[in-house]
């Protein structure tokens, strides 16, 4: 992380982090600073590489427009000993926020803006040294840092600002200039009661508790939205009512983002690498092949395509240009139809980004699992396109509205961030035959009729027309995912968090029935064999087992397993924290749609698991 102003590095973040948690409009905490990730406006995309990924740019021109020509990588140079080297002025930038800072010395709690020059910005080629200070000789006669001030302010369609401090305590009034605002805090458990604003001008001594400024009296003392985005620098009308978020809070902001599993364009490798940088090699096709092939090593793809020789990409070239390139499936409302293809075609597959190997089926689940397939390589493509504060985007369930849906750049934009994650994973497809015939068992149309009231009570809830039930079958692999996944991290060395799921669950004429487990990491080797490692039969059949039994019972049974999800408008039934729910990086559904009724017996001896 870069501050563009200055030209200086104050962090380092994972590039997977600015899809997930530090992405474009949110704020992270640093040792003495805190910052915001500027709009894609002032990214500077000289180091910042394009990644190929068709399917997705697709999916991505079907929500933000046609205006979207790119995806790309965050600007990067590889770190080396010297910290004063180009490296160290590359990178995602950053402005400070909020600007509001307060005094660390608990005798001086100076609070003020950064524009006013009471602080002092000192600057390190160390970024966790990099600092502001207060000339106010506190602690030893040192500078104290100054650090951010605790509170700021949001609504629900994604503005963010500074905390009105002079506003509130002076209960609405404009002071003018002159007045020293302090923060303060009396007793040690940090509660907003205990947290007061102060100001020190002669004849004022206005002074006022932060739980004013929260909780339901909030809206009566804060004054209304001016719908600031500070990661662009722009102000917009805005309506809604202003809310207090402490600083770090993690509604502040929640990432919209859409995964792509990468897949096949050609069976041989080399004849793969070319469709995939076609737009970049098609150019060649028309020339004389002395010619091409001289051009060929300074093609920006070349790093890639090296490996095989200029002779034979150059024969990949040709074929391609009589055949054409392979043609993704471009279907903009299907995201998950071609991996299911890819997974079920029962055939190895070896290429760079997508490995695949059928393997046996245990003997004692034949009666139910058709297919069992390792992926040793995968690659996963991930693109942000926008965010929301105070409220998560609904996980799928629903589309978020375009006005909670805060923008990435002040116009349209034309590239998007993202991130590439290569790994592992295991996938399982259900015999069709099976899933029907429990299907239409009559305890289990009744239990589905149980989960569609309490989903579209969800509904209503929210002010929705009934519809957008995703179908029992989906409730029942979801659910096998999460029991599955629990049990494989015990096993895989790596943590529940780190595997994620993919659910193929439809009827139809071409009917789906699989999940793929997986777990991807941004290095470009991937990950390490642990999790494929557990797909071969004498080792998966006893982990489904143990799964399927710990399924059967959680702690927090009978609670648990008597839940009634149209008490309250649930989209979950018998599924809990001790049973069922996974991290936000590993269920793409916010842990909706659960019910480990449906896969095994529970204590209230439920009779229409999938699962006897």
């Amino acid at each position: 992380m870069t501050d563009p102003q200055r030209n200086l590095r104050v962090g380092a973040l994972r590039p997977n982090q600015l899809l997930h948690t530090y992405g474009v409009g949110s704020v992270a905490d640093l040792p003495s600073l805190s910052v915001m990730t500027l709009g894609l406006d002032h990214w500077d995309l000289a180091r910042s590489t394009v990644t190929t990924e068709d399917r997705l740019l697709a999916l991505m021109r079907a929500k933000l427009g046609s205006q979207v020509q790119a995806l790309r990588l965050p600007p990067h140079l590889p770190e080396t000993s010297d910290p004063f080297a180009e490296w160290a002025r590359i990178g995602v930038p950053v402005a400070l926020f909020p600007t509001w800072l307060r005094c660390s010395d608990t005798r001086c709690n100076r609070l003020a803006p950064t524009d006013t020059g009471i602080f002092e910005l000192l600057s390190s080629h160390l970024p966790d040294k990099v600092r502001y200070v207060h000339g106010c000789r506190g602690n030893g006669g040192r500078r104290p840092t100054a650090v951010p001030a605790r509170f700021v302010l949001a609504c629900g369609n994604g503005h963010l600002d500074d905390f009105p401090w002079s506003y509130f305590v002076h209960r609405g009034n404009d002071p003018g200039v002159g007045h020293t605002l302090k923060l303060s805090e009396r007793g040690s458990t940090g509660e907003a009661v205990n947290v007061f604003v102060s100001c020190d001008a002669d004849g004022c001594g206005a002074i006022r508790p932060m739980s004013d400024a929260i909780g339901v009296q909030a809206e009566q003392h804060l004054p209304a939205c001016r719908g600031r985005h500070p990661h662009l620098g722009t102000y917009e009308t805005c309506d809604a009512a202003t809310r207090t978020l402490a600083l770090g809070a993690t509604n502040s902001w929640f990432a919209m983002q859409l995964p792509v599993i990468s897949l096949p364009r050609a069976e041989h490798p080399v004849d793969h690498v070319v469709a995939d940088h076609w737009q970049t090699l098609q150019l060649l096709a028309g020339l004389d092949a002395p010619i091409a092939k001289m051009i060929l090593p300074t093609q920006t793809c070349w790093p890639e395509v090296e490996p095989y020789g200029v002779d034979r990409v150059w024969e990949a070239i040709q074929h391609c240009a009589q055949a054409g390139p392979a043609e993704d499936d471009q279907d903009t409302d299907d995201v998950l139809t071609p991996e299911w293809r890819a997974f079920t075609t029962n055939t190895t597959t070896e290429l760079p980004d997508f490995t695949t190997r059928p393997v046996p089926v245990s003997a004692q689940h034949e009666d139910w699992l058709r297919n069992v397939v390792l992926v040793p390589r995968l690659r996963k493509v991930a693109a942000l396109y926008g965010f929301t504060r105070i409220d998560a985007p609904e996980w799928d369930v629903l589309d978020t509205p375009d006005r909670r849906r805060a923008p990435l750049s002040i116009e349209d934009p034309t590239w998007l961030p993202c991130a590439e994650m290569r790994g592992e994973g295991i996938f399982l497809r259900f015999d069709e035959a099976r899933v029907v015939e429990w299907e239409h068992q009559p305890e289990v149309k009744q239990r589905e009729q149980l989960l569609i009231r309490a989903h579209d009570r969800w509904r209503a809830q929210r002010q929705l027309p009934p519809g957008g039930w995703p179908g029992l079958r989906y409730v029942l692999l979801h659910t096998f995912s999460h029991v599955l996944i629990r049990e494989l991290a015990l096993e895989c060395g790596y943590s529940a968090a780190g595997i994620g799921e993919r659910i193929y669950a439809w009827p139809g004429e071409t009917p789906a029935a699989g999940v793929l487990l997986y777990t991807a990491a941004p290095d470009s080797e991937g990950t390490l064999g642990g999790l494929v490692s557990l797909g071969r039969a004498d080792r998966l059949g006893p982990l489904v087992e143990r799964a399927l039994e710990t399924a059967r019972l959680c702690s927090s049974d009978p609670l648990c397993a008597e839940h009634d999800p149209t008490v309250h408008g649930r989209l979950s039934a018998a599924a809990c924290h001790a049973c069922l729910f996974a991290a936000e990086t590993s269920c793409h559904r916010g842990n909706h749609y659960l019910d480990r009724a449906l896969l095994v017996d529970t204590l209230t001896g439920s009779g229409y698991g999938f699962f006897p």
